[in-house]
């Protein structure tokens, strides 16, 4: 079976002990085995006799597409991260890691703290991660031998708005150097392969827009976006410290907006001669509904029929590859590169990234 179907079968995960053994693998191959065993656990609230539960074990639809696992997850850290409970601290820790001792304290969690879990599944989780940037980033130095290297940059499912900040980051990607030198967010993930084009990157606009927007100045919020980061990720929290503190001294141009409203928005806005348009999004795809996804590729097509050397359009993609674990950086742009190409690979959250192009 090609990938690109296993990726789609797996997508279409609907039993809920599959999606839950998935999602633990998928911590595990990231290098996350606290949260793969927290995860994992979460059988063990199936099967303690509580709201959660069984809501859990009746979901409504593609649990994996869903991210119920994560949501959760995210759940269960929130408490340990404020202080609700310590009795999953030596899990968090790693000084727990019998999977039978990790079932045992998550389900008594599970049972004093139901009616708190119990909200977390209303919503979808919030990933929102710095170190992906690092793709987008290589895929517009890629962009930039073959389009305007001005580029103006449009985010879904945008979050907190983290990456609609990336104009105020700074990069080294395999010893290319792009975005600020001098800028607190440093993303250097580990590069492996041959290093992304060495060029101009002029990022002269970008926007960007969340159904339910995150306010990183809000501590709650603040707060909440960290406990769907997986405790095994030191770093990931170092980064979103420094999101908080950029976002305090300037919030993100992002707005409460549906997905296809927004993109339509953007592509009927006045675009300058000689800057690329360009649509983005990270690990947001496969919480859309299929008829936005489809209104979306619809505009982008439309628009892309339209685009000119001077007045370029592009869409660049980092989404989960469920075959593989992986993410996949892929671009497509117009006039020219309509053909969806493959840049890169990278770890889901911006460890590493396997540059392909």
């Amino acid at each position: 079976m090609a990938a690109k179907d296993q990726s789609q079968k797996v997508m279409e995960i609907a039993d809920v002990g599959q999606a839950i053994a998935w999602q633990a693998r998928h911590a595990e191959e990231a290098g996350a085995p606290i949260t793969g065993r927290i995860i994992r656990a979460e059988a063990a609230i199936i099967a303690a006799d509580t709201q959660t539960g069984r809501r859990m074990a009746s979901w409504p639809g593609l649990s994996l597409e869903d991210a119920m696992p994560l949501r959760v997850a995210g759940a269960l850290h929130f408490l340990h991260l404020t202080g609700a409970t310590d009795a999953l601290a030596p899990v968090y820790a790693g000084k727990v890691t019998d999977q039978a001792e990790v079932d045992a304290l998550v389900a008594g969690v599970a049972r004093d703290f139901d009616a708190a879990l119990l909200p977390w599944l209303d919503g979808p989780p919030q990933t929102n991660e710095a170190g992906r940037s690092a793709s987008v980033m290589a895929g517009l130095l890629w962009l930039g031998e073959r389009l305007c290297p001005r580029f103006e940059l449009i985010e879904i499912g945008a979050s907190a708005g983290i990456n609609t900040m990336m104009h105020r980051y700074g990069y080294r990607l395999g010893g290319v150097k792009a975005g600020i030198t001098d800028s607190p967010m440093q993303i250097v993930p580990e590069w492996r392969g041959t290093p992304p084009p060495a060029g101009p990157v002029e990022i002269v606009g970008v926007k960007g827009c969340d159904i339910a927007p995150v306010d990183l100045t809000d501590p709650a919020q603040a707060q909440r976006l960290k406990a769907y980061i997986w405790a095994d990720a030191r770093d990931r929290m170092a980064r979103m410290d420094v999101a908080i503190a950029l976002a305090t001294a300037q919030p993100p141009d992002l707005v409460q907006m549906d997905a296809a409203a927004f993109v339509a928005e953007r592509l009927a806005a006045d675009q300058p001669a000689g800057v690329s348009r360009v649509l983005f999004h990270t690990v947001m795809w496969q919480y859309l509904p299929q008829a936005t996804r489809a209104a979306i590729r619809a505009m982008m097509e439309e628009a892309g029929a339209k685009a000119t050397p001077e007045r370029p359009l592009a869409w660049l993609r980092v989404e989960t590859n469920r075959a593989t674990f992986r993410h996949e950086l892929t671009v497509k742009f117009w006039p020219g590169g309509d053909k969806v190409t493959l840049l890169a690979e990278a770890h889901p959250h911006g460890a590493w990234v396997r540059w392909l192009g």
